[in-house]
């Protein structure tokens, strides 16, 4: 039997305390309970309050927010926390977790157990506890109640115990070292400081020597002008002349140089305050590092007075749970005594049950074959079942697609009849023109010579031809931009139709895997039903092998999942194409329709500008013989419409080229 030791402390308020600890970040999700702490968003944003640069903005937009009831969203979530958790702890403070610290997110997500909970708090508690913010973190705990503090600091002893840590046990030890680290850099920053202003002071000795030189030269010259000046009497009464102005600069010249000299000198005063300081700043470091190397020293002689007395309280912990387990083996031979009797009477019992259950087991077997058998015919049936699903399935794409395509058809036949239709009126409308000419020029031999100058003017058979070729080349052009542009919407429905059979090949297997998953549930259900059912009998090797079928079927359900996600992910990332697609076809599709009715509008144009021709030409008829004044005016429109005409080649050519 098992030695019976005393209970080990409750988890449970480990997980309470961490919890109220919890509270004081102020986090945006509430973190009041167990069941609100198992989304691990309250977890994610502790962690981006402890240490910002490793735990960003990035690391935290993973964490989905909208978890609801969802376990498999919550399982994710703990599972990113655990994560980012551990590679803090190994690469950011090189430390490794022990196995016994690490929690199962499983019953965290399922059963909202606290025990595991309190584990993950616990090391978040350690992240707080060895980031670079951890006085702050520390001073916090310091601010709860007397019971709190206590089972937090409980926990992270036991932290730092089971953790394999890459700095010295001791952290009062830790810490001095830093501080005397840190008083050394100061001291080198002050002797360097020091000895840049001993150097600014030299340099500013030397502004100050070459300053007087300048300022002695200065009041020699000066000297030499008042002399000079004396001499002149009174010409620097006028102050326009060469001898004034010159002793005006030079007079400014001095107060700017006193100045300078008055500055240079207040700063070599504030230099020399500031090395003094300087010097009595570094006495005090090195006392204070006097001061600190002592104690350095009386903390080293601590640490091995500690190592002393640890190995003998493990030594007397040893003897005392030895003691202990030679008490509770003389308490189990007692209870063995009384067991063997009992053991004895229940061995006969199990005499009698194990031949009644091999009577039971002769049946099970027999039965077992015929279940065999019936299993393979509804998985025969299964994969035929499939097989067929999956052809109607594309018969139906199929199906779908040459409808489509039937509809396409009948929108070409229609185009082409429109075609024709515009084909038969140019033609009838050349046949016109052709008949019109030939009536000209049979009136044109009878009228008078004037009028056949006007007829000419008014429409010239060059511009008829070109109005005719400019026709004819507008519609081939845009004959081949519909080609070439129906080409690339061909392409896109092509594409389409290749997304849209792998997305309904995708679902059916989707469909049948939800089929098989319900299926293998139900197998699991019966299962366990006869589990439940033939353990009150027996434990013997039937109930084994049931348990061992279980287990296949749970990991072949886990399977199917496995296979359903990720058939999931491949139509999530077919559908953004898709869409694309659709939305380039239709974007195509209004670009052709406009520019349809850009060349009718233009058609539209042309024609009335034909049948104003036409009437002009109806006007002008022989037999009325207007005044010269009307043919003036005539002609003036004319020659106004012809501009027009040509405004309007050009724009249609331009309209053509883009």
């Amino acid at each position: 039997m098992e030695e019976t030791q005393p209970p080990p402390q409750p988890k449970l308020p480990l997980c309470d305390s961490l919890m109220i600890w919890l509270q004081t970040f102020n986090t945006a999700s509430p973190c009041q309970d167990v069941k609100q702490l198992t989304s691990g968003v309250a977890m994610a944003q502790v962690l981006h309050q402890i240490d910002a640069a490793w735990f960003n903005e990035s690391w935290l937009s993973r964490i989905k927010e909208d978890v609801g009831d969802n376990w498999r969203i919550k399982a994710s979530n703990l599972k990113k926390v655990l994560q980012g958790i551990m590679s803090y702890y190994h690469e950011f403070l090189g430390q490794q977790i022990s196995e016994a610290l690490v929690p199962d997110l499983n019953q965290i997500t399922e059963c909202s157990d606290p025990v595991e909970l309190g584990r993950l708090l616990q090391l978040i508690l350690g992240c707080a506890i060895n980031c670079e913010k951890k006085q702050e973190h520390i001073q916090n705990i310091m601010t709860l109640e007397e019971s709190v503090q206590h089972v937090v600091m409980t926990a992270i002893q036991e932290l730092m115990s089971k953790e394999i840590l890459s700095f010295p046990l001791n952290d009062a030890v830790g810490e001095l070292e830093q501080q005397l680290k840190k008083a050394l850099e100061e001291l080198q920053e002050a002797l360097a400081e020091k000895e840049e202003l001993r150097q600014r002071c030299e340099e500013l000795d030397m502004q100050v020597t070459t300053l007087q030189d300048e300022k002695n030269s200065l009041v020699s010259e000066n000297e030499m002008m008042n002399e000079k000046l004396d001499q002149l009497d009174g010409s620097f009464d006028d102050p326009n002349t060469v001898v004034a102005k010159k002793y005006f600069h030079a007079q400014l010249q001095l107060e700017q140089l006193q100045e300078e000299n008055f500055r240079l000198e207040a700063a070599k005063d504030d230099y020399r305050v500031h090395c003094e300081e300087l010097e009595k700043q570094l006495i005090e470091f090195q006392h204070r590092n006097d001061e600190l190397t002592s104690l350095v020293e009386e903390t080293r002689a601590l640490k091995d007075e500690i190592d002393v007395l640890r190995a003998t309280s493990d030594k007397a912990n040893k003897l005392e749970s030895t003691v202990e387990i030679y008490r509770q083996k003389l308490q189990d031979l007692n209870d063995l005594r009384k067991q063997v009797k009992t053991l004895q009477e229940t061995n006969m019992m199990y005499m009698h049950n194990t031949v009644s259950l091999e009577e039971e087991l002769k049946k099970a077997n027999a039965a077992r074959t015929q279940l065999e058998t019936y299993k393979r015919q509804v998985q025969d049936l299964h994969v035929k079942l499939s097989s067929e699903s999956k052809r109607a399935d594309t018969l139906a794409f199929e199906m779908k697609r040459l409808e489509e395509k039937h509809e396409a058809l009948l929108k070409e036949k229609e185009r082409l009849i429109e075609q024709r239709d515009t084909l038969k009126e140019t033609n009838e409308e050349l046949r016109c023109s052709q008949v019109q000419q030939d009536h000209l020029n049979q009136t044109g031999a009878s009228a008078a010579k004037s009028y056949e100058n006007l007829a000419a003017e008014i429409m010239p058979v060059e511009y008829r031809e070109v109005f005719i070729r400019l026709q004819h080349e507008n519609k081939m052009l845009r004959l081949q931009q519909e080609g070439s542009e129906n080409e690339r919407i061909e392409e896109l429905q092509e594409q389409l139709e290749q997304k849209h059979r792998k997305m309904n090949e995708l679902e059916t297997e989707q469909r049948l895997s939800k089929e098989r998953i319900r299926e293998l549930q139900q197998q699991i259900e019966d299962l366990q039903k006869s589990l439940q059912e033939q353990g009150s009998k027996s434990e013997g090797e039937s109930s084994s092998k049931l348990k061992q079928k279980l287990e296949a079927h749970m990991e072949k359900l886990t399977e199917v999942h496995e296979e359903l996600q990720k058939k999931q992910e491949l139509i999530e990332d077919l559908q953004p194409d898709i869409n694309q697609n659709v939305q380039k076809i239709n974007e195509l599709e209004t670009a052709l329709q406009k520019k349809d009715e850009d060349m009718k509008a233009m058609e539209e144009r042309y024609k009335m500008y034909l049948e104003k021709a036409r009437n002009v030409i109806k006007t002008l008829d022989p037999k009325l013989n207007p005044a010269s004044a009307e043919i003036m005016q005539l002609r003036k429109q004319l020659a106004e419409k012809e501009r027009r005409i040509e405004i309007l080649e050009v724009k249609l050519l331009y309209l053509l080229i883009s």
